[in-house]
């Protein structure tokens, strides 16, 4: 028996809202686990591209006042 014949004579409570809340009580520490990997990830990710336009903006600035500075002399 395929599944869509099994479906096929249950109410269409059982397909959208019981199949739904089995899945999310069985694999729902698994979903749980991968959506905050991958939100830690990005945040992670956010805040090494923040610290790096930082670094960039801070070398710049330095290095551009000192080039300043020696055309003074």
């Amino acid at each position: 028996m395929a599944v869509k014949e099994i479906l096929a004579g249950m109410p269409w409570w059982v397909k959208w809202i019981a199949i739904p809340v089995i899945a999310l009580v069985v694999f729902g520490g698994l979903i749980t686990s991968l959506l905050t990997f991958v939100v830690g990830l990005l945040f992670k990710l956010l805040v090494f591209v923040a610290l790096v336009a930082g670094l960039i903006y801070v070398v710049r600035k330095f290095t551009s006042s000192s080039t300043s500075r020696r055309e003074d002399w």
